[in-house]
C-alpha cells in the first residue's frame, strides 16, 4: 500500500513546496484538494498551471496519486438540485476535474463534498445516482477511478454507509465507479468497526482508495483509533492501492500533524514486512 497526503493539510505553502515537504516526510504521492489548485475554477485550470503543478510533483519524485474534495469551488454546487442550470454547471465540473485529474497524472477521485450532495425532496437521490453514472462513464473514458466516498450522518443524508455506497455503485454497474473507506467517517457513522469493514468489502473489491484519519479528525495516532489493526487488515487482503492521510484538525499545525501521522504509520507498517 502506498501513503499519500491530502494537500489541503498544507495548503497555506506554494504547491512546489507542499510537494518538496511531502517526499522530506517519506509520503509515497500527494492528493490535490483542486480549491487549492483555483480557489474560483480549478476545473479550467489552464494547460501552462496543469503542466507546471505535475513539473512540480515530478520534481520531487513524487506521485500525484488521486483528487478529493471535488465540489468545494466554485461555491453552490449540488449533484441533488432539481435546478437544470445548477445540475449543468455541476456536471460540467465534475467532467472538467476528471479531465484535470487524468492531466496531472492522477488515478483515482473520491467524491466526498457533504454539502454538494444533501437529499430534500423527491428526486433528489435519483439526481444525485444519476450525477454518479456520468461520472463514472467520464472516469472510464480517461482511464480513471471514481469513488463514491460514504460520509458519516453528521456531515451529509446520501451515501452514509459503505453499504449504501456499493448498493449505489452495484446499481451503476460501471467498473470505474466505485466507493472507499475513510476511517474518520466510518468510526462515527458506521455500526461496525473499520476493520470488519474492511474484512467485509476488501473481498468485493468495491474499494478503490482509503483514507486514513482519526474519528476525532485529527491525523493517526492523534487520537482513540487504533491503526495497527487497520493496518494489518489491509496488509493481510494484500491491499495495494492508496492510503491518503486526511486529517481535518491540524494539530499542532498542519506540517507537524502530516509529520506525526506518517511517522506513526510507518512505524506500523515496518511491523507488517
Amino acid at each position: 500500500m502506498r501513503l499519500t497526503l491530502c494537500n489541503e493539510v498544507i495548503k497555506e505553502l506554494p504547491f512546489a513546496r507542499q510537494c518538496a515537504l511531502t517526499a522530506s516526510l517519506g509520503y509515497d504521492g500527494i492528493e490535490i484538494a483542486p480549491f487549492t489548485l483555483d480557489a474560483e475554477a480549478p476545473h479550467l485550470l489552464s494547460a501552462t498551471r496543469r503542466a507546471e503543478v505535475r513539473d512540480q510533483a515530478a520534481d520531487q519524485g513524487l506521485a500525484i496519486t488521486s483528487l478529493h474534495w471535488l465540489l468545494i469551488a466554485p461555491k453552490g454546487l449540488s449533484i441533488t438540485s432539481g435546478d437544470p442550470a445548477l445540475r449543468g454547471r455541476t456536471l460540467d465540473v465534475m467532467q472538467g476535474l476528471i479531465e484535470l485529474a487524468a492531466d496531472l497524472g492522477a488515478h483515482v477521485l473520491v467524491h466526498g463534498s457533504p454539502g454538494a450532495r444533501h437529499v430534500a425532496a423527491d428526486g433528489d437521490a435519483a439526481r444525485a445516482e444519476e450525477a454518479m453514472a456520468k461520472a463514472g462513464e467520464w472516469a472510464a473514458k480517461a482511464g480513471l477511478v471514481y469513488c463514491l466516498e460514504p460520509l458519516a450522518p453528521r456531515e451529509t443524508n446520501w451515501a452514509t454507509t459503505v453499504a449504501e455506497a456499493v448498493g449505489i455503485v452495484e446499481r451503476i454497474d460501471n467498473p470505474a465507479l466505485r466507493t472507499m473507506l475513510d476511517v474518520c467517517a466510518a468510526g462515527n457513522g458506521e455500526a461496525e468497526a473499520v476493520t470488519a469493514l474492511l474484512d467485509r468489502w476488501l473481498p468485493t473489491g468495491m474499494l478503490a482508495h482509503i483514507h486514513l484519519n482519526d474519528r476525532n479528525r485529527r491525523g493517526p495516532g492523534q487520537g482513540s483509533d487504533r491503526f495497527a489493526p487497520i493496518l494489518a487488515t489491509l496488509h493481510r487482503h494484500g491491499y495495494a492501492g492508496l492510503c491518503g492521510v486526511e486529517p481535518f484538525d491540524y494539530y499542532p499545525d498542519g506540517p507537524t500533524c502530516a509529520a506525526r501521522a506518517i511517522g506513526h504509520l510507518r512505524g506500523i507498517l515496518e511491523t507488517l514486512a
